[in-house]
């Protein structure tokens, strides 16, 4: 099959809230990988998550997060549908809309290791290209039967852009020491220098200012 445009990368989450280490992410994908824009995808309601911060805020959080990106952009699919979210609907709803265009779903290596958990994985390798970030010196870890896929769909760069998916890829992340449950944990704690000071470092002040105005993640 042809392609049409250049690839586009995808990042869903709960991004319950967005975090550095979100960003880092995806800006390392477009140095690395020939990725036209990335767009955010906020989860409705993540089948392996419990409850989280109402759609609304984290949607919010994320557009305040890449206000000055020009190449990144927040996708409210998932949250516009509704219900359980499963990455391989979305990759079918897109796939409908972009037969043609090479998708590419952005993804960590601790997601990746947990990938044949995730209700039709086999049939999301098929819809798009996997980009795996790893940090430099770790290797991906995986059981067999993900392995197996795994190498049977290993690809290279210029695959993305010649193909529409079935490629699996890795790209170097810049370490970021970032994670959702701890920034929800600090924001928990009573205020202090040393409080702020790690936050700062973990969330944009956008974000946060926007958690603190809308009293988020204090209960």
């Amino acid at each position: 099959m042809g392609v049409a445009g250049a690839p586009l990368g995808l990042l869903g989450g709960s991004f319950d809230p967005i975090h550095q280490g979100h960003l880092q992410l995806a800006r390392d994908a477009l140095k690395q990988l020939p990725l036209d824009e990335i767009r955010f995808i906020p989860a409705a309601q993540p089948w392996q998550k419990g409850p989280m911060t109402g759609a609304e805020h984290r949607a919010r959080m994320v557009q305040l997060a890449i206000v000055g990106e020009p190449r990144f952009a927040l996708d409210m699919h998932e949250i516009e549908r509704g219900g359980i979210t499963y990455t391989i609907d979305t990759l079918r709803d897109l796939r409908l809309a972009l037969p043609d265009r090479p998708l590419v779903l952005l993804m960590g290596s601790d997601q990746f290791a947990r990938l044949d958990t995730w209700r039709g994985w086999k049939q999301i390798i098929e819809a798009a290209h996997i980009a795996v970030a790893h940090r430099a010196g770790i290797s991906l870890q995986q059981g067999p039967a993900l392995q197996a896929v795994v190498d049977g769909h290993r690809g290279t760069v210029a695959s993305i852009a010649t193909h529409t998916g079935g490629s699996i890829v890795e790209f170097a992340m810049t370490p970021v020491e970032a994670s959702a449950t701890e920034v929800r944990r600090l924001l928990k704690e009573p205020a202090s220098a040393e409080r702020a000071q790690r936050l700062s470092v973990m969330v944009p002040a956008v974000v946060l200012d926007y958690i603190d105005s809308h009293h988020l993640y204090r209960n």
